[in-house]
């Protein structure tokens, strides 16, 4: 793990907040100085369940935001569905908790070196990494669009959060119950034809990170998406992450996404054969 996470350490982190914010958590780890190596697009491993739980795999979580410079050093924002039974007991743990965490892990967001038009695309609450990496964006003086999108209102993450966090901030949802009715990629075409967009940075539903890419294809619009595969180890051992990725000279290699991503650009997937076993691949 030394080679492939350089900068990965096994802690134990105390939970210094956990909140319910509409359907999800919002979980404020401590962290201390492991605070400084961790980068917009990361994730983190935590040992789920307590010492007695059959629960004996790991859960990956999604790095939400870091902050430096609190009390108790550096700490770690997770935004987490309690959906599975190892999200359900991360969400049930109170303040003051200890759990057992392995970051940072995986292929963090490019950051451009000059300033950029940027837009920020999230799909439910796989949205929440894209806030801190905002923060990051206009660091470097980037302008940063933002479009959020769900299925139902109840399930955009922290809308005002978005307001806060971009320029300008555009909702949709499936129903109509909050922002337009729609899908958060309705208005991309129109964006990428006004040229008022560089690059796009994607976290959510597989289907969203595909219809984005298909919009993007020939275009010279760059697109890194936060790839969402299930992922058993999260240090690319077990191999059950792995992604159909193509290569400079075509061939398709199945990649892993723990450690080849979960940021990759969303041009070198093989989208048509996410979820499939290709003809003949490489490992």
């Amino acid at each position: 793990m030394s080679t492939i996470n350089k900068s990965a350490a096994q802690i134990t982190a105390t939970i210094l907040s956990n909140k319910r914010v509409g359907a999800y958590h919002q979980i404020l780890l401590s962290i201390g100085d492991l605070a400084s190596v961790c980068r917009p697009g990361n994730f983190v491993a935590i040992a789920v369940g307590g010492e007695s739980s059959k629960m004996i795999l790991r859960r990956a979580f999604a790095i939400s935001r870091i902050t430096h410079g609190s009390a108790s050093g550096g700490a770690m924002e997770l935004i987490v569905a309690p959906h599975g039974s190892g999200s359900r007991w991360l969400c049930a743990q109170p303040e003051g908790s200890d759990v057992d965490i392995v970051a940072p892990l995986g292929k963090a967001f490019g950051i451009p070196t000059s300033p950029v038009n940027a837009l920020l695309v999230g799909g439910g609450y796989g949205s929440a990494p894209l806030f801190g990496l905002a923060e990051v964006l206009k660091a470097r003086g980037c302008r940063v669009d933002m479009l959020l999108g769900a299925s139902t209102g109840s399930k955009i993450y922290a809308p005002l959060e978005g307001k806060r966090s971009a320029s300008t901030l555009k909702i949709y949802t499936e129903d109509g119950s909050m922002g337009e009715r729609g899908r958060v990629t309705a208005p991309i075409p129109s964006l990428i034809e006004q040229g008022s967009i560089d690059v796009i940075y994607s976290c959510g539903p597989m289907s969203m990170l595909r219809a984005i890419s298909d919009l993007t294809t020939g275009t010279d619009v760059v697109h890194q998406c936060a790839v969402e595969e299930s992922m058993a180890c999260g240090i690319g051992i077990c191999m059950t992450c792995v992604l159909p990725v193509k290569g400079e000279d075509g061939t398709v290699s199945m990649l892993r996404s723990c450690i080849d991503g979960p940021v990759m650009d969303a041009s070198t997937v093989a989208w048509d054969l996410v979820g499939k076993t290709p003809p003949a691949v490489t490992l």
